[in-house]
């Protein structure tokens, strides 16, 4: 009898021993809980964040021909002004010697705050070339036709959804579009867009514009 009792007191003492420490894994297994549903919220707020800083980037086919370091690179770029950043890329080669010929350099690289459609070498290269001689050779049209492509506030791409636009030529472009896709007057892809330089946003088209 006296080896029942024994062995139950024992027994009793082990349970009341063992609650407090299972109590305790039990709380600590809820804090555990709580303490992950704020990570959980810090992970999902930065989501926004990173979207937004995605959203700000160069964007269109024609970003993958943009040297990737130098100062010919979207990094390059930005660090300059916008007719001495276009001179480094080399896809702008034609509209660069267009701007020396009309004499625009400094006028670009002072300006504030400017949007720039830059046409490609493939765009000016759809002019034939008896006319684009003519125009490169007469510095009032060429004059006319370089700042035609000149809007004179930054434009972000959600302004070129559907807007219009008054150019330093004093006549006015419409753009469209959504997402990654936008055209100029109707006639003009965006193939690289968003392109930042220190004092410019550039949108690289694949169709010169001409004065309406």
């Amino acid at each position: 009898m006296n080896s029942i009792k024994i062995r139950r007191t024992a027994i009793a003492v082990a349970a009341a021993v063992a609650l407090p420490f299972s109590l305790a894994a039990c709380s600590d297994s809820g804090n555990d809980t709580k303490a992950a549903a704020p990570a959980a919220e810090a992970t999902e707020a930065s989501t926004p964040s990173e979207a937004a800083t995605t959203d700000d980037q160069p964007f269109g086919p024609a970003c993958a021909g943009v040297p990737k370091e130098g100062a010919g690179s979207f990094e390059g770029m930005a660090q300059d002004p916008v007719a001495t950043a276009a001179s480094n890329n080399p896809a702008l080669s034609t509209l660069v010697t267009a701007v020396k010929q009309a004499g625009l350099v400094d006028t670009l690289n002072t300006a504030e705050n400017i949007t720039v459609f830059a046409p490609t070498n493939e765009a000016f290269a759809k002019i034939p070339k008896a006319d684009l001689d003519k125009v490169l050779a007469d510095k009032a049209t060429l004059t006319k036709i370089l700042t035609y492509h000149v809007v004179g506030q930054k434009l972000t791409p959600e302004q070129l959804g559907n807007g219009s636009f008054e150019t330093l030529q004093k006549g006015m472009i419409t753009t469209k579009g959504s997402g990654e896709d936008y055209t100029v007057n109707d006639v003009s892809k965006v193939v690289c867009g968003n392109v930042k330089t220190a004092n410019a946003n550039v949108y690289i088209v694949d169709t010169v514009l001409m004065p309406k």
